[in-house]
């Protein structure tokens, strides 16, 4: 197959291309230069040459405080250039797998949201991401939508990274203690991503690595556990904050886990637990940055 991979300089992108090589697929995997999301008519044009029959949307605006101020960007990349793809995949008779995200809910939920319950982002990136998932759905209303959250990985910027640089510098950490997720490794979304296109899936899926950490929670344990795979950490502790004491633009939701009932039973998938993911991608990146 051929397999047209957007983003895949992003954490979850470069996982994605790099599997479905390995499992033997014509990967095209093109950079902003060869596939500008921010010119959806080209990127329609582009898709409709290159002919594949599976796309895999990795690309996003993800700048959550930045597309408060930056609305246009956001809706563009998110909203719009979605559109063109499905559009192109149309065109193409391809099939078509989007990432979203758990921003597009609101967070007052006290249990995991399933896949069926309402949408209400809180702020521009969830917004924009819902609309592109409505704009999606209109035209090719057998895509895949794939949800998750907490997205980390070996490549990238990431959470998960910045904890390591500043604790390695030895500065304090402060993070916010009142809101929950499930922090999700880049390579295990890629893994469901494969599972889903060779079931011939269609609909809204939600993935995220299993159990629900606080932030705060989630640093601690990064901190630990890159102890023990031997990085050089300064800073042992960190300082549990509220979300008052750390205003940003955007507001977040306090709860934001996910339900991922469906694709377990579904694909019959195991799900890692979220700690136990962090061990494995944080022994990659120690070997990755001593080898």
């Amino acid at each position: 197959m051929r397999v047209l991979v957007t983003g895949a300089t992003g954490q979850v992108g470069s996982e994605v291309a790099s599997l479905f090589h390995r499992l033997g697929h014509d990967v095209v995997a093109p950079g902003r230069a060869g596939l500008d999301l921010m010119r959806p008519a080209e990127v329609e044009q582009r898709v409709r040459l290159l002919g594949p029959d599976w796309i895999i949307n990795c690309a996003a605006y993800t700048q959550v405080d930045r597309a408060e101020s930056e609305p246009e960007q956001a809706f563009t990349v998110n909203r719009d250039s979605p559109a063109a793809l499905a559009r192109a995949a149309a065109a193409c008779n391809a099939r078509l797998l989007h990432i979203s995200t758990d921003f597009i809910f609101d967070g007052r939920q006290t249990r995991p949201y399933r896949e069926d319950d309402a949408p209400g982002p809180l702020g521009v990136y969830g917004q924009s991401k819902r609309e592109g998932e409505l704009a999606l759905q209109e035209i090719l209303p057998h895509a895949m939508l794939l949800r998750t959250a907490g997205v980390y990985g070996v490549h990238g910027h990431n959470c998960v990274k910045t904890m390591l640089r500043l604790a390695g510098e030895g500065r304090p950490l402060r993070v916010v203690d009142d809101q929950t997720g499930s922090p999700t490794w880049a390579r295990d979304i890629a893994g469901a991503i494969a599972g889903l296109l060779q079931a011939d899936a269609a609909g809204v899926y939600h993935y995220s690595n299993a159990g629900s950490v606080t932030w705060c929670g989630f640093a601690a344990a990064i901190l630990e556990e890159a102890v023990r795979t031997g990085f050089d950490i300064q800073t042992r502790t960190v300082e549990p904050i509220t979300t008052a004491d750390y205003p940003t633009p955007a507001r977040r939701p306090a709860y934001s886990v996910l339900d991922t009932a469906r694709i377990r039973a579904e694909l019959g998938l195991v799900i890692p637990a979220w700690r136990d993911s962090l061990v494995n991608m944080l022994g990659e990146l120690h070997t990755c940055e001593t080898s």
